[in-house]
């Protein structure tokens, strides 16, 4: 196994986390921004309100896209499985 294998594994399984992490991450910092506009218009100034509306909005994305999420990291693992003898040998 050569050092650039070794990079070429750790950047594909970065790109890998970044793709999965990356809906949920945008759709947290949309509600936080929108939340925080909403609450300084109206002076209410109440952490617990832009913690409830990102959890429901990082449920409903959950929902919505888990199974493509889990269907990408199992794909990942299975060719990671598969190119092992190679990286080996």
């Amino acid at each position: 196994m050569t050092a650039d294998t070794v990079m070429s594994e750790l950047q594909a399984a970065l790109s890998m986390g970044l793709m999965i992490a990356t809906p949920m991450l945008g759709i947290a910092l949309l509600i936080g921004v929108a939340i925080g506009l909403l609450q300084a218009a109206t002076q209410v100034n109440e952490p617990s309100i832009a913690f409830i509306g990102k959890i429901f909005s990082l449920a409903a994305v959950l929902a919505i896209g888990g199974g493509w999420m889990l269907n990408q990291l199992v794909q990942f693992t299975i060719g990671l499985y598969q190119r092992i003898p190679s990286m080996l040998g």
